[in-house]
């Protein structure tokens, strides 16, 4: 099993390297025909790793050492259990379908075999992060996963809003891993180690533990977590290091579904989750994500309400969706959490694919405002994206009822820690949810085309785009339920490495009902199905009642629309306060030490002094020979007259 665990990461590598280096004598056919062949045979692999992890199978063990310091080991090593065999299956089956829709999506774009370059790096760099068991490993992946995602977002680098979204998102992740990084300092510090399992039966010690944090008092394990906690809020786009992630949409729209669904944006949940023995230990630390998570929640999915941008809409809708995973890591309900992570990778993967589908058909235009009417022209986008979007609302029987409806559930049980108002937030943003996808819909397939029919003529995407599409509305449709008993019932992540406190309380909630479909059932005559219900009527009552809601979200200067045109501020207060404020202190400080202590005394001072030096030993060079003899002899009278008498003397 060893072998199928390394070839899994290195089958991507090494297409990428291939295409990468060669694709200058390779063809645009032979390049994506190596990627998708590497990723679907690592998908395969994957399958086998996730039925040998379902039989209990676990695999902890060092591939590489990479240096020794003292009891520290940097090595490279794989932990695969269950957690990490779904995530390999869900980044693989959803990278595979991003490699085929990208055939359709990406032809005749001039960077065509770079961009599939890019998309196999990026599958191996997760690979890496989720397949680690160890800190280093894992801090590896993690950065080569932004990396690559500061390509792709910035793919078509001669638009300048494509180098601004990439720059900001990078920049941003870093405010994030730095914090990240602190975490992981403190780990070594006082665990000791970089493994996990070392660390893991290490860090109950330090339950007791304080440190000194610039005169105050602070318990060791709250920091440790809410460093590690920074980082996920940056990969995660969690409130206030959200701001990177909307604007992301710059990057072509196969990129989207990668980095929003499956992959870098679930790193932030599936780190919690993998370091949850430490999370535990810190209740205080799982308040602050609870509370986190909650805001993100609600606060993200209204600005979903106000966009026109198609692919934003669902951008904000991940931004969300995010959130409710993080408040199920604040309940301890981790099983919740990856359970909500993999069904919603494969709705949201349909719905930014479907978003690109819509996108070609409409000549690459995003703006819903200029469509309308598409349901006769691409009927095949339309019913799979209607069923992205019901899954997305929490309809009872598709996926993303079962993993959502559990969340609410599990919040409602959680006491203390403004769990009462994050409850209502996160009811409160199904209404949300339901409203912009109700929205989406009616303006993008429903009512007369609002653009020029005799200039542009939509059409149904060819199968090498709609295909992906369907084979991910099939889970879409199916897996929640498939997936409920593993998750809920049968504590699916049950490890010695986990803490599941969470997963009694699920039990007691599923106790009730007999079986997946029954849970279903009772979704029909529940309170999210009717708050789902209100924001569908409040989305139709709109779009019939006030037809320039959508133009007004875009130019009126009404502070209202405005609040959530600008984002609440985020963007201004960052670059008006933090960015400007901080370039001042630079430039301050490098009219200070840069241009004065730097340049003028280091540099040319010490080129000034050695000229000045240079210029008076000059005037003894006069070139007579009488001269250097006189200094000959005045020296060794110095000479002469200093050691003598002291020699005599001895």
């Amino acid at each position: 099993m060893v072998i199928e665990h390394l070839i899994i990461p290195l089958l991507p590598m090494s297409a990428s390297i291939v295409v990468g280096l060669f694709g200058n004598v390779i063809s645009e056919k032979t390049s994506h025909r190596l990627t998708i062949f590497a990723v679907f045979l690592s998908f395969v692999f994957s399958g086998i790793v996730l039925s040998d992890s379902l039989s209990g199978a676990v695999y902890n063990y060092t591939v590489y050492n990479w240096a020794i310091i003292g009891s520290l080991n940097f090595e490279i090593g794989f932990l695969v259990d269950k957690l990490t065999a779904v995530m390999l299956v869900v980044v693989n089956f959803v990278s595979l379908m991003v490699h085929i829709y990208t055939i359709g999506y990406m032809a005749g774009d001039s960077g065509y075999k770079r961009f599939f370059c890019y998309i196999s790096l990026f599958t191996f760099a997760m690979h890496m992060l989720v397949m680690s068991n160890n800190f280093l490993q894992l801090f590896f992946g993690w950065e080569a996963v932004g990396v690559v995602s500061y390509l792709l977002i910035g793919f078509w680098f001669k638009k300048s809003s494509a180098t601004h979204a990439n720059l900001k998102a990078f920049l941003v992740n870093r405010v994030g891993d730095f914090g990240f990084l602190l975490g992981i300092g403190l780990v070594v510090a006082y665990a000791g180690s970089l493994d996990f399992s070392e660390v893991f039966s290490n860090v109950r010690s330090l339950s007791d533990t304080t440190i000194n944090f610039f005169g105050l008092q602070l318990d060791l394990l709250f920091l440790m977590c809410c460093c590690l906690f920074i980082g996920a809020m940056g990969k995660s786009a969690q409130i206030p290091l959200h701001v990177w992630l909307p604007d992301s949409m710059e990057g072509p729209t196969p990129i989207s579904a990668l980095i929003h669904a499956a992959t870098m944006v679930t790193a932030g949940i599936f780190m919690v989750v993998r370091l949850s023995p430490v999370f535990e230990l810190s209740q205080s630390a799982l308040s602050v994500i609870f509370i986190v998570g909650g805001l993100t929640a609600f606060f993200t999915g209204i600005l979903g309400m106000f966009q026109n941008d198609i692919k934003r809409i669902v951008a904000y809708s991940t931004l969300s969706q995010l959130g409710y995973m993080t408040v199920a890591l604040g309940c301890s309900a981790y099983s919740l959490a990856i359970f909500h992570l993999v069904t919603h990778a494969f709705f949201k993967a349909l719905l930014f694919l479907g978003a690109g589908s819509v996108i070609i058909g409409m000549h690459h235009e995003q703006d819903i405002r200029k469509m309308g009417g598409l349901r006769s022209y691409m009927p095949i986008t339309y019913l799979l994206m209607l069923i992205g979007s019901l899954s997305l609302m929490g309809i009872p029987f598709l996926s993303g009822f079962y993993s959502k409806d559990l969340i609410l559930l599990a919040v409602n049980e959680r006491v203390g820690d403004l769990s009462e108002l994050i409850y209502w937030f996160l009811n409160i943003g199904v209404i949300v949810t339901a409203f912009y996808s109700t929205r989406l819909m009616l303006l993008v397939f429903h009512g007369r085309p609002r653009f020029d029919t005799s200039g542009i003529i939509p059409k149904e995407s060819p199968a090498v785009v709609w295909f992906p599409l369907l084979m991910l509305a099939i889970p879409s449709i199916f897996l929640g339920g498939l997936l409920v008993k593993p998750f809920v019932i049968n504590n699916f992540l049950q490890q010695e490495i986990f803490v599941m406190e969470g997963n009694d309380i699920l039990l007691s909630i599923f106790s009730n009902f007999s079986s997946a479909f029954d849970f279903a059932i009772h979704g029909f005559y529940s309170m999210p199905i009717v708050l789902v219900g209100i924001g569908i009527l409040l989305a139709i009552g709109v779009y019939k009642f006030y037809p320039s809601f959508s133009n007004d979200c875009n130019d009126s200067d009404n502070y209202f629309f405005r609040l959530f045109r600008e984002k609440y501020f985020f963007d201004i207060f960052y670059l008006q306060i933090l960015v400007k404020n901080v370039t001042k202190l630079g430039d301050k400080l490098y009219a200070v030490s840069e241009k004065i202590l730097i340049d003028k005394f280091m540099v040319h001072g010490t080129v000034s002094l050695a000229k000045k030096f240079a210029s008076n030993i000059k005037i003894s060079q006069t070139g007579f020979v009488f001269h250097y003899a006189i200094g000959m002899i005045s020296g060794i009278a110095i000479f002469l007259w200093w050691f003598i008498p002291s020699a005599g003397m001895n």
